[in-house]
């Protein structure tokens, strides 16, 4: 039996079992459109994972504006969410120029597309850049903390001034009679919590003994009454004294998968694992917009009449863009 086709009318891509194309598009829009779908529900299950782990530690979980306060060439400076608020502005301007890309694509303007493309591929570069410059800055830590026995995080305070404090500016390494090696090589070969910090619990202790105006601060929570907002719980200096010596077991610095200085180690988790996935996203989005960009060099979409492959790519990453306000939202406004 013979069957029915039709073309798509610009690229010449067939539609079988029908005479007209579905909702009036191309057969490469609507698989883009499927593909969409499919990712949107995948960064959706993530997203609520997110949600219902931190509704279930709400009392523990970090708080965005101490963790992500880090600018460029501002070392030391207090500046909560300003660069994470300057990458998404230069990812939505990146959407901009996208979206005058493809409407110089349907003026069949090759010069045009091909700048607003070049433009795309830059903002798009910056934005991967900025987020590898952010997970750094996220792995290496600030301040520095310690580790009790039940896996909570103590972190450390000026009592005058109740602003964090860096373990360096009041923990000093002491004589060292072995050197650490890894864990599988050398003289040490059982796994110690000391090993790989720069400072060990003994040598804190001795630190923070020295030193009557620091205090700890737990990563508990409680609503302050005053101001309604959500505070850590900040300890006595006899308290503080009590908790180092009975509780506190190894020294924290910076967080990866099994350990955070911010608080619970499950936050470090999602953040990787969401920010990387968007972060993969996006660096794909910029090969897919490099590919296409030298296409358009080359005078390919010219030679076929039309532009739709620009359109295409336009949809992924006008996507792209729209889930990482979600993901903002999520991790830094919420």
């Amino acid at each position: 039996m013979d069957t029915t086709v039709a073309t798509t009318g610009t690229e010449g891509q067939k539609w079988g079992g029908g005479a007209t194309r579905p909702l009036g598009a191309s057969y490469g829009k609507m698989m883009m459109w499927f593909f969409i779908l499919s990712d949107a529900l995948t960064f959706s299950g993530f997203l609520a994972a997110y949600g219902f782990s931190r509704f279930k530690f709400i009392e523990e979980w970090p708080i965005a504006d101490e963790v992500f306060n880090h600018f460029p060439f501002l070392h030391g400076t207090d500046a909560p969410m300003f660069y994470v608020a300057l990458m998404t502005f230069i990812l939505i301007g990146s959407s901009v120029t996208m979206v005058l890309a493809v409407d110089a694509g349907h003026q069949m303007n090759r010069k045009k597309v091909s700048f607003y493309l070049l433009l795309t591929v830059i903002g798009g570069l910056i934005f991967v850049g900025s987020q590898a410059w952010e997970w750094k800055n996220f792995i290496a830590g600030e301040y520095g903390a310690v580790k009790t026995k039940g896996g909570k995080i103590l972190q450390f305070l000026d009592a005058k001034t109740e602003e964090r404090i860096a373990l360096d500016e009041f923990v000093q390494v002491g004589p060292r009679d072995l050197q650490a090696y890894g864990e599988s090589e050398g003289i040490w070969y059982e796994t110690s919590g000391d090993i790989g910090a720069t400072y060990t619990i003994d040598e804190v202790r001795k630190g923070f003994a020295a030193n009557p105006n620091i205090v700890i601060r737990t990563q508990q929570l409680e609503v302050n009454p005053e101001t309604g907002a959500s505070e850590k719980i900040v300890l006595s200096r006899e308290e503080s004294m009590r908790r180092l010596q009975t509780d506190a077991v190894s020294v924290v610095e910076g967080a990866n998968l099994t350990e955070n200085e911010y608080g619970a180690p499950l936050f470090a988790d999602f953040f990787f694992f969401i920010t990387g996935f968007h972060g993969f996203h996006v660096f794909s989005g910029v090969v897919f917009n490099l590919i296409i960009f030298f296409n358009v060099l080359l005078g390919t979409y010219e030679r076929r009449g039309h532009y739709e492959m620009v359109e295409k790519v336009g949809l992924y990453w006008h996507f792209v863009d729209l889930v990482w306000v979600f993901v903002f939202t999520f991790f830094y406004l919420v």
